[in-house]
């Protein structure tokens, strides 16, 4: 039985959750004010969010990123794509992609609702795109050698470790073939590892 996509579905989630997060960056960002992108070109070079120093007038573009396979739990963790599939091809996924004009990961994490999408809490935590991809590479996990991984993959198992990541304190790569129709293959994170490393911090 072919897989159903989800995108719609989680479109609409994500539009049920913008009230929560403007709500959060209200209370939570000292120094900065925020604008809400709906230019559709700019959401697809990764920019939802603009937020603006209030002193300094600087600008850092804020693509936001929702759990929202997981509501009302509390994962340590955060997917971050690596490729996904659209009618048969290949495409690229946001984390490597050079199109993308993102300055912030905004990882929305723990999000409950009392009913159905009502969303009532959440975590956010800021992830700087540019540290995060030089880290990577700084230990030899980059497009390219996630590639050859990828090409080799034996297709037994979701779950492929890397020889560079520690897979229970750190991270693992995951293929979601059986469980997504867009069969997306993404780098999993955890976020202590991150915040740890000074690449992530916890807004709320």
């Amino acid at each position: 039985m072919a897989l159903k996509s989800t995108f719609k579905a989680d479109l609409k989630k994500e539009r049920q959750l913008f009230p929560l997060l403007d709500r959060m960056y209200t209370l939570h960002l000292k120094h900065y004010r925020f604008e809400r992108i709906s230019a559709y070109d700019q959401q697809l070079k990764g920019i939802d969010v603009v937020f603006t120093h209030k002193t300094t007038g600087e600008k850092y573009s804020i693509d936001e990123k929702a759990q929202l396979d997981y509501i009302n739990d509390d994962l340590p963790t955060f997917a971050f794509e690596i490729e996904y599939q659209k009618k048969e091809l290949v495409r690229e996924g946001w984390l490597f992609d050079t199109a993308k004009k993102t300055d912030f990961y905004a990882l929305v994490t723990a999000i409950y609702e009392d009913s159905p999408n009502t969303f009532t809490s959440c975590k956010i935590t800021l992830v700087n795109r540019k540290k995060l991809l030089a880290f990577l590479a700084s230990k030899g996990i980059t497009r390219q050698s996630l590639d050859q991984v990828i090409k080799k993959h034996p297709g037994k198992s979701a779950k492929q470790t890397l020889a560079q990541l520690h897979a229970k304190k750190q991270g693992y790569l995951y293929f979601s073939n059986l469980q997504k129709a867009e069969k997306p293959i993404n780098l999993i994170l955890k976020l202590d590892f991150l915040t740890v490393n000074g690449i992530a911090k916890r807004l709320v």
